[in-house]
């Protein structure tokens, strides 16, 4: 739990996609990261959770991490998807992992969250989703 809510402060918003979602593990010589990932329909499948011990942080971690759910859900979808925040810290992770903008929820943090949640400074508002293919042909 203590790496889920990370990612997501909130244990309540956790509960509400883990019971449906397959929970990954990255263990190299003990745990360094988790991911959880969902099926939404119409081929596509979602990063809903995925962190890093801050401890190895920058390490590539985050990045096999996404290639494993890349590689792992290829051959039975076609598109990959993360909802963030609007954040300098996120954002840009998920871009240089060829991610790319595709539509955001507005207030989706005001709405969903009772205390507000900052990161790098900047108190999160909407939901940015970014989506990768997994087309590998």
């Amino acid at each position: 739990m203590k790496l889920l809510l990370l990612a997501d402060e909130q244990e309540s918003m956790i509960d509400r996609y883990l019971d449906r979602g397959v929970m990954y593990v990255l263990d190299d010589d003990g745990v360094k990261g988790e991911c959880v990932v969902t099926d939404e329909g119409d081929g596509i499948c979602e990063i809903k959770n995925i962190a890093v011990d801050p401890e190895f942080q920058g390490r590539g971690y985050g990045r096999a991490l996404i290639g494993f759910v890349e590689e792992t859900y290829g051959g039975s979808h076609t598109i990959l998807q993360v909802g963030t925040g609007d954040s300098p810290l996120t954002v840009p992770f998920y871009e240089k992992c060829g991610f790319v903008y595709s539509h955001r929820v507005r207030d989706f943090f005001i709405d969903n969250y009772p205390e507000p949640i900052y990161e790098c400074g900047i108190r999160l508002r909407d939901m940015i989703y970014l989506r990768k293919s997994l087309d590998i042909s």
